[in-house]
């Protein structure tokens, strides 16, 4: 069955009045005081821009991404579900799941927005998700304070009511419109852009920095001599060539060298900067100057609890108000599995597998599920509880002991050495 798209299912409507975006874009976005424009286009150009919303938008992505339905002593997968397929496999005929989750954490983290048009049947059953470009939407309200979404497409703007958008905002003032994590920390990362920039430039100019030629008389024409000179010696294919100078003409540095404007260091410092910005870990995109073998394991960890779940709690939530019905909403819901990043090395997990099953709050067939292993049949034992035997009551520790003997219980005193 052929899916309607945006084009053939919008019917335009009344444009919106005081759009946000109309009001504030312009002042979010723009020059810095580097001398750079910095939006999300190009802020991704920016190595550490890049890497970071990478890491982040890769490994949400590659998540298992499951349907539950709540039962009475817990949950299990409603495979059953059709947005079970949706999400887990595949949300439409052009995308997979994978490709849909890591396009969506793209928006939210260059525009601070994240949106997807709703496909539903007749009966108002979800069937497809399509993703919509975060800059050319305007979220608003009516005069009865309805939310409406207008979408701009070949120049023709559509309206689209709250039930047929999955928005899932960013940090934001109101609580309706997320900002733009580029355009709050434009400054930084116009740094970057600019020390790039001076970088490509020294090395274009065979890293030697702007000179003055010096003659002691009066040129006729100065502009010749700039350029012949230029001409010979500017650019890295002409490095090492030897400079030929007559009439007492002199050559004198003019610009700060590299070294005492400490590029090197600034470049390193950007890079922590735009780190700091997304919250990863600078060893995650190849930075590994204060990276140790004993912190790194616990640097990832720390990158998956407070970097990660907060995404993934936001991703959760907006797919349970948005694509459940309103009667669906107590019984399913959507949740992200990430024991996988959680894993530490192999002896760590059969230590930790081992204390659950002598505790007797792991099945051997639990820690097969997560070591990815088929499970042990029930007659064989594989979803057995056991519990360490040795562990006795405190009160039955000491020198009684019981006996049976020709059928009868008596206690006897064991004298102790």
């Amino acid at each position: 069955m052929k899916i309607p798209i945006l084009s053939n299912l919008f019917k335009s409507r009344a444009a919106p009045k005081n759009s946000f975006w109309q009001n504030t874009y312009t002042f979010f976005f723009g020059p810095t005081p580097s001398g750079k424009t910095v939006n999300e286009h190009t802020a991704l150009t920016t190595s550490a821009v890049y890497a970071c919303v990478r890491v982040l938008s890769e490994t949400i992505a590659s998540l298992p991404l499951h349907v539950y339905r709540r039962t009475g002593q817990g949950k299990e997968k409603a495979m059953e579900h059709n947005l079970y397929y949706l999400l887990h496999d595949e949300p439409n005929p052009e995308m997979t799941s994978f490709v849909l989750r890591e396009t969506l954490m793209g928006h939210l983290l260059l525009w601070g927005n994240a949106y997807a048009q709703i496909i539903r049947d007749g009966r108002g059953k979800v069937v497809a998700l399509y993703p919509l470009l975060p800059d050319r939407m305007e979220v608003g309200r009516t005069e009865s304070g309805e939310l409406y979404y207008c979408y701009l497409k070949d120049g023709q703007e559509y309206l689209l009511c709250r039930e047929e958008v999955l928005h899932i905002p960013g940090l934001g003032f109101d609580g309706l419109v997320g900002y733009s994590p580029i355009a709050m920390a434009k400054n930084a990362i116009g740094m970057a852009l600019a020390t790039e920039e001076y970088g490509s430039r020294l090395f274009a100019n065979d890293a030697r920095p702007s000179v003055v030629l010096e003659h002691p008389g009066i040129l006729k024409d100065p502009e010749k001599i700039r350029d012949s000179w230029n001409q010979i010696y500017r650019g890295s294919e002409n490095a090492h060539k030897v400079a030929v100078l007559e009439e007492g003409m002199q050559v004198k540095t003019l610009s700060m060298p590299p070294e005492q404007a400490q590029f090197l260091e600034t470049r390193k410092f950007q890079i922590e900067e735009i780190c700091r910005i997304f919250r990863v870990p600078p060893h995650l995109v190849g930075n590994l100057d204060r990276a140790t073998f004993s912190n790194i394991e616990h640097q990832s960890i720390s990158f998956v609890v407070h970097t990660i779940r907060p995404w993934l709690v936001r991703l959760e939530q907006a797919f349970n108000k948005a694509l459940f019905s309103e009667k669906e909403k107590g019984d399913y819901f959507t949740s992200f599995v990430v024991d996988g990043l959680l894993r530490g090395d192999y002896a760590s997990r059969m230590q930790g597998y081992s204390v659950g099953i002598q505790n007797g709050f792991m099945s051997p067939n639990d820690v097969r599920s997560l070591e990815n292993m088929n499970p042990i049949p029930d007659e064989e034992g594989g979803n057995i509880f056991m519990v360490n035997g040795n562990m006795l009551k405190l009160k039955d520790v000491g020198a009684y002991a019981k006996e049976s003997t020709g059928g009868d219980d008596h206690t006897e005193i064991l004298e102790l050495d």
